[in-house]
């Protein structure tokens, strides 16, 4: 399976939270992103996406077929994350645009095995895919992308 972590782009501050844009910079943080998925996304890929605005504005740039699951919000966890991807069990890849702390915490439980406040650049894609060698199942991280190198 592929594991693809995507931290929303930059936003606009204030509140509610939920409402939430992106900033003329984030949306060129996404677009520029969007390229990079588009020349390199895995094969059969779902899309995954918390239900805040600046997550589903972050998606559009790459595609309008995405579902929300309302546990990836920035209250969401890395249960969370890992229950609505099926990861490392499932099958195809899977997308999630979503946000810190949960995405950071993610990537350290994976590289590190254990969570800790690791940090994701706004509009960055992380890119983990998993391996099954002498029988061990392997974390192996693919990619890491800052939006300004995508």
């Amino acid at each position: 399976m592929d594991l693809l972590l995507w931290r929303h782009a930059e936003a606009v501050d204030g509140s509610p939270d939920h409402t939430r844009e992106l900033t003329p910079r984030g949306l060129k943080q996404a677009r520029r992103m969007a390229r990079w998925l588009e020349d390199n996304r895995p094969k059969n890929l779902k899309v995954l996406v918390s239900p805040t605005l600046r997550t589903r504005q972050t998606a559009t740039a790459f595609t309008d077929e995405f579902e929300i699951v309302s546990n990836l919000g920035p209250e969401g966890n890395v249960a969370d994350i890992l229950a609505a991807t099926g990861w490392p069990e499932g099958n195809g890849a899977a997308l999630v645009v979503g946000h810190q702390p949960g995405l950071g915490r993610l990537c350290a439980l994976l590289l590190s095995g254990s969570e800790a406040d690791w940090t994701i650049k706004k509009g960055a894609l992380w890119w983990f895919t998993n391996r099954v060698r002498e029988g061990e199942t392997q974390t192996v991280l693919r990619a890491v992308i800052p939006s300004e190198l995508a």
